[in-house]
């Protein structure tokens, strides 16, 4: 979970130096790198335009046999998310049969594909909410 954590601080440094407001939040005390996640709180943030980043909330989801992507799109569900954005290292993906968001699911190495997933342009794949592929 911790790597999760590091990973989400260095997402947040890459987009605040383009311009972009973010916040992490995980379920970890980490004062000086994370806010707690607070539902709450993370909704303020969407509420101002800020992007809310989640990074180690898979140990403190309440769900300790699921991985990090069960607990994102838990995550997802409370706050009412459009979409769940992951990013891989692969270009192809594994059926699912989730049914509560839409799931934008796209390979990482590729350059430019964090920004054009983050603008809604067409990258990757996308799980609908009814479990189509498209």
């Amino acid at each position: 979970m911790m790597a999760t954590v590091m990973n989400s601080v260095l997402l947040q440094a890459s987009l605040e130096k383009i311009g972009v407001q973010t916040r992490v939040q995980t379920s970890f005390i980490m004062q000086e790198i994370a806010e707690p996640y607070i539902r709450r709180k993370a909704i303020r943030h969407l509420e101002k335009g800020r992007v809310v980043i989640f990074g180690g909330i898979g140990a403190g989801a309440g769900t300790p046999f699921f991985n990090t992507d069960t607990a994102a799109a838990l995550r997802a569900s409370e706050l009412g998310a459009d979409a769940i954005l992951k990013g891989i290292t692969v270009d192809s993906i594994f059926d699912c049969h989730q049914r509560s968001n839409n799931v934008v699911i796209f390979n990482l190495l590729e350059t430019g594909n964090i920004s054009r997933a983050l603008c809604g342009d067409q990258v990757g794949t996308l799980i609908d909410q009814s479990g189509r592929i498209g």
